[in-house]
């Protein structure tokens, strides 16, 4: 009880890994109780050791505070592991306890340099993300190689710092391993001004990702518009896009000059180069065939399919005239960043694409990378960071799209032994797979707000320190629970502040600041982008292939002519249509009346007068008409037969101009007289 003395209390119970503290406060006086913390770090004496214990949980024994009277109160701590000294002679950390605490072993406040200890990893390249809770002076250090090595998570609910962290966390890896390449799949636009020239931003109007790069079921994902598939439209596209394939690679049609060895070789997966419009002249070929009845409508609705998705200007950066041709190197080393120009970081930006085709993006993009890193040898390290990962691989297996789902568990559970590391982000942890996020060793738990989000971050931590996340739903903005292989320990912590040019940041209200405001944005640009008709129309396209279909071969002068693009195919194939079969003249049309097209321009319109003169004469000329069979049938069902003339002996009423035409027009129908 002398001055300076760090007595706290005495332990009263203890077991494997919890113990129990009892304190006191001296005539109500508080500046005892102001020592203990939840989430503070204590020390216990046992010996010559100190057992270092988190604090999760006070309370006084009566539920109650007496004033100027002494109030006994209880600490509920967590055994951590102890701080020993080595046969050198030098004082360590460990995570085993060898002595437990005896009852009425005290417990006193920890020493700085015991606290350093703690979170002394233990290796040479460590890194400061930022200041410890429980102590500013001290650096929360991470080991970088173990967080990649072993992939890492971040996860808090919205507005509390993910993104900043993210941008900390990856500005420190790349220092600290230059052959690194970071692929940031971003699908709210806010990392492109996270890292300045460091980083290459691709969006839709910069992207050309081919089409032939597309895996079969990638492609369908985007030729369906994201519905499931028909088996039978699925059938016809494997066996045709090998042949469309071949057809690109200029590989003879012919059965026994076709080597099987080559034949075999190239499969609807394979990233070769084809057109579409080969690929449709086949489809038109076998419509043509006189056997397959039965398909032909899976076939012509496949056709629908493909020629409605290369019209959509949306899908310009995978059908565009530049990404018929070999591409793949220059695609690879812009996207990944090989060599990468003192560029190592790539922000994919989503925002723009299409919803129904972002997951087959996501799936090239996380396939190529390990396959990048699988074919490199190690040459290239590769990281991934997939924001919202809940989107691309959800907990539910019904759901999201089954070959993204496959591209980034392969990365996770194979991508350590290649040099491909994962990093996932997301505000959902009960939403993600539970899988994926089992093979994260290093988590970053910010505040969650969500019962069932903190218990599968529970779950996922060690049972020694399940006690660590009972406060992660009151922690502040910008602090986290750092667990796993990069940190010796748990570890509460605050990230360090991120420059304001360097701040994560998307296109929300009270975010960005220019001088464009509604009195002079341009709403035209606005539309166009809306309408996704910024970029060129590709429709010409259609009716370039539909006049030049019905050439099923090329004449003479046409076969070895180069073709730079999809477009200059297709023009030959018009022109050489049309050298071979002249379009007819057109036959001189068959003269009309003016009147024949009502409502059109320039046609006649008489006047009220001159249709009461036209009904009149029409009317004039059934009377003067010899007598007919009342009984005979008129050949106008609209005209009624004309009386015969009475004969002798019978009233004949004295007849009126007026009256007669009048009695006429009443008898007319009344379609005749309407106006059409």
């Amino acid at each position: 009880m002398s001055s300076g003395n760090r007595l706290m209390g005495r332990v009263v119970a203890c077991n494997g890994s919890h113990a129990t503290i009892s304190a006191v406060a001296e005539s109500g006086q508080t500046a005892m109780t102001e020592l203990w913390s939840v989430g503070r770090l204590i020390s216990i004496s046992v010996g010559r050791n100190r057992i270092v214990a988190l604090v999760y949980s006070m309370a006084t024994d009566q539920q109650s505070w007496v004033e100027n009277h002494d109030t006994v109160f209880r600490i509920e701590v967590e055994l951590l592991g102890e701080v020993y000294v080595s046969p050198d002679g030098r004082e360590e950390f460990s995570a085993g306890i060898t002595d437990y605490p005896h009852l009425g072993a005290i417990a006193h406040r920890i020493r700085a340099s015991d606290l350093a200890r703690v979170y002394d990893t233990g290796k040479s390249d460590v890194w400061a993300i930022g200041k410890l809770t429980q102590d500013e002076s001290l650096d929360a250090t991470i080991h970088v190689p173990s967080m990649l090595e072993k992939h890492f998570a971040i996860v808090g609910t919205t507005g509390v710092g993910k993104s900043t962290a993210v941008t900390l966390l990856l500005h420190k890896a790349i220092q600290s391993d230059p052959r690194l390449r970071v692929l940031i799949l971003d699908p709210h636009n806010e990392f492109a001004s996270a890292f300045g020239s460091l980083a290459v931003i691709i969006d839709t109007d910069t992207l050309d990702l081919p089409f032939w790069l597309f895996r079969l079921e990638e492609l369908a994902e985007v030729i369906f518009r994201g519905r499931p598939p028909v088996p039978e439209e699925m059938d016809i596209l494997r066996d045709l896009i090998p042949e469309a394939k071949r057809a690109f690679r200029g590989t003879s049609d012919n059965g026994l000059m076709r080597r099987t060895s080559e034949k075999s070789s190239v499969t609807a997966d394979t990233p070769v180069p084809f057109r579409i419009a080969d690929l449709l002249a086949l489809i038109d070929e076998r419509i043509g065939r006189l056997e397959g009845r039965a398909e032909k409508p899976h076939l012509r609705s496949l056709k629908v399919k493909i020629m409605s998705a290369i019209n959509d200007p949306r899908y310009h950066f995978m059908f565009s005239s530049n990404t018929i041709t070999d591409t793949i190197l220059d695609t690879i080393a812009r996207i990944f960043r090989i060599p990468g120009d003192g560029k190592p970081v790539t922000t994919f930006q989503l925002a723009g694409i299409p919803s129904e085709v972002v997951n087959s993006v996501a799936s090239v993009l996380c396939r190529m990378a390990f396959e990048i890193g699988l074919w490199s040898g190690g040459g290239v390290h590769m990281l991934v960071v997939c924001e919202e990962a809940h989107r691309y691989v959800p907990a539910d297996p019904k759901l999201g799209f089954t070959p993204t789902r496959q591209a980034i568990a392969r990365i996770a559970k194979e991508g350590r032994k290649y040099g491909v590391s994962l990093g996932i982000i997301t505000q959902r942890p009960g939403e993600l797979d539970p899988t994926i996020l089992s093979q994260c060793s290093t988590i970053f738990a910010m505040r969650l707000a969500n019962d069932h989000d903190q218990e599968i971050i529970r779950s996922a931590i060690p049972n020694s320190s399940s006690s660590t996340t009972s406060f992660i739903s009151s922690i502040g903005n910008g602090e986290a629970i750092a667990f796993g292989e990069a940190v010796a320990v748990p570890m509460r912590m605050r990230f360090s502040r991120v420059e304001a040019t360097r701040l994560p940041k998307a296109n929300g209200t009270g975010v960005k600041i220019t001088e464009e405001t509604p009195q002079n944005v341009d709403l035209r640009s606005i539309v166009s982008r809306m309408r996704a008709i910024s970029g060129p129309d590709i429709s010409g396209f259609q009716s370039s292939y539909i006049s030049a279909q019905g050439q099923s071969s090329l004449p003479t002068g046409y076969e070895d002519a180069p073709y730079e693009d999809e477009e200059d195919y297709i023009d030959t194939l018009q022109a050489a249509a049309t050298a071979t079969n002249p379009a007819p003249q057109p036959s001189a049309p068959e003269p009309y009346r003016p009147d024949m097209l009502p409502g059109a321009q320039g046609a006649y319109d008489p006047s009220p007068q001159e249709r009461f003169e036209s009904i009149r004469r029409e009317l004039t000329s059934d009377q003067q008409r010899p007598a007919a069979d009342p009984y005979r049938q008129s050949p106008d069902p609209y005209r009624q037969p004309v009386r015969p003339a009475p004969t002798f002996g019978e009233q004949q009423e004295p007849r009126r101009e007026g009256s007669s035409i009048r009695d006429q027009l009443l008898k007319k129908p009344l379609s005749s007289l309407i106006r059409r």
